[in-house]
């Protein structure tokens, strides 16, 4: 009888995968947001407040969320040699893999060549459309920069602005606190704290389900202001950073998983929901916590989730590096700027700095890319950015993709190396998805 009930309860109907599923009606939103832009654009720009409101308040979750798993991660270790090992491999991973994708959109900007042929001028742009990046592209990049970011001027403000690197910064001190002087009541400690996660994640459960108005605003707010037209008239770059980016997803992390006998097609399938709601919201903080959590249910340590995924979310950005590597070659071609095979290595070794630069800094991506160029001697002029204004929302899509799927395999890659995981366990949810417990429902 109870075998029965079991069965029955198990069992899936064509409900499970469409209205009662998040994401198909984030599905719905997508295709929808993309229609109402075309055909009543000036309505959908208006539609901007359902994003902007959205990203505000998993700012607010957040923020709380990533505090709490990472203090709740490291007093659960047993020593804190562990977090240094854990920061540490965390730390490699990063500039290794970080180097593969600049180099990727450096190859791919060569080989491709989207470019070719555009012949445009630096005299017909408007430099005034780019000012707004441009004055703040000095301080892109430096290493002051980056720890005058990661320091909180206060305890409350970082909170409020989503401010996930100080954030951590003030997780890790307290947790390293706790475990080095907390003795015997560390224990009395982790309580309240676990139970105030918990409370987190089931709001953020709740706040998910408003995720498809988001996805409906995103798109109809993209497709309306910038249009279809955008899209044809740089196809060639959008093609090309794309390809690049699946290159760098099934690829070169479909190689890291499988030194570890992971299926890449498998382990996408596994954080397929959280790759639709950052595809359909263009924000990798839609899905951070929801991540964390999914990969923690799966087998992954607390300690590990709860330390390299914030810290990959600051350093390790990927498919940033191939954008701004791409974009770099994609201008060069396209102003008639030739640029030799040394000046080409010059880009990858300036990138591998002025890329951190991206730690904190709102709208990074153009404005590092200014950071660049200038860096760069003006070889290229600054103002050329102002060409990719009109894609880099939808460029932004694929970047933010990329960076979560990259996030999800480093905090793999060094649970295993640390030996942070339960491979057994992680892999029987790989091939069974819906035996985990799911941040995101549905």
């Amino acid at each position: 009888m109870n075998k029965v009930g079991k069965k029955k309860k198990g069992k899936k109907d064509w409900k499970h995968y469409t209205i009662k599923s998040l994401a198909f009606w984030v599905v719905v939103a997508i295709i929808s947001g993309v229609a109402f832009g075309m055909i009543d654009p000036q309505m959908a720009i208006k539609a901007k407040p359902g994003i902007d409101w959205f990203i505000q308040v998993l700012k607010w979750l957040v923020g709380p969320i990533i505090f709490l798993t990472i203090i709740t991660g490291i007093v659960g270790l047993e020593s804190l040699k562990e977090v240094g090992s854990i920061g540490i491999k965390a730390f490699i991973y990063f500039e290794v893999v970080s180097t593969f994708a600049l180099a990727i959109g450096v190859f791919f900007g060569n080989i491709l060549r989207p470019g070719d042929g555009m012949n445009l001028s630096v005299e017909s742009l408007d430099a005034s459309s780019v000012e707004s990046f441009t004055q703040v592209k000095q301080e892109v990049g430096s290493a002051w920069t980056i720890l005058k970011n990661a320091i909180p001027t206060d305890p409350i403000t970082p909170f409020l602005h989503g401010d996930t690197l100080k954030i951590l910064v003030m997780a890790l001190v307290l947790a390293i606190l706790i475990s080095a002087f907390g003795g015997k009541y560390k224990s009395s400690i982790l309580k309240p704290l676990e139970k105030a996660q918990n409370f987190f994640f089931k709001i953020l459960t709740l706040i998910m389900w408003t995720s498809p108005i988001a996805s409906f605003s995103a798109m109809a707010f993209l497709i309306g202001k910038f249009g279809i037209a955008s899209l044809i008239g740089m196809a060639n770059l959008l093609g090309v950073m794309l390809i690049s980016v699946l290159v760098f997803t099934f690829i070169v992390l479909g190689i890291i998983l499988w030194f570890y006998k992971i299926n890449v097609f498998k382990f996408m399938r596994f954080i397929s929901k959280e790759v639709l709601i950052v595809f359909a919201t263009s924000s990798s903080e839609a899905a951070l916590a929801p991540l964390m959590r999914r990969l923690e249910s799966a087998g992954v340590s607390r300690g590990t989730t709860g330390l390299v995924i914030p810290t990959g979310y600051s350093f390790n950005l990927g498919c940033t590096n191939i954008y701004l590597a791409l974009s770099i070659i994609f201008l060069s071609q396209a102003f008639n700027v030739p640029l030799t095979l040394s000046e080409q290595m010059s880009i990858i070794l300036i990138l591998m700095v002025t890329s951190k630069g991206a730690v904190g800094v709102t709208g990074s991506g153009i404005i590092i890319l200014a950071g660049t160029l200038s860096a760069m001697g003006g070889a290229i002029p600054v103002a050329t950015v102002a060409v990719l204004l009109g894609v880099d929302k939808f460029m932004s899509e694929m970047r933010a993709v990329g960076n979560l799927c990259g996030n999800a395999v480093a905090t793999v890659f060094v649970g295993v190396w640390d030996k942070q995981i339960d491979m057994k366990k992680f892999k029987h949810a790989l091939d069974h998805p819906e035996s985990v417990e799911d941040a995101i429902p549905g």
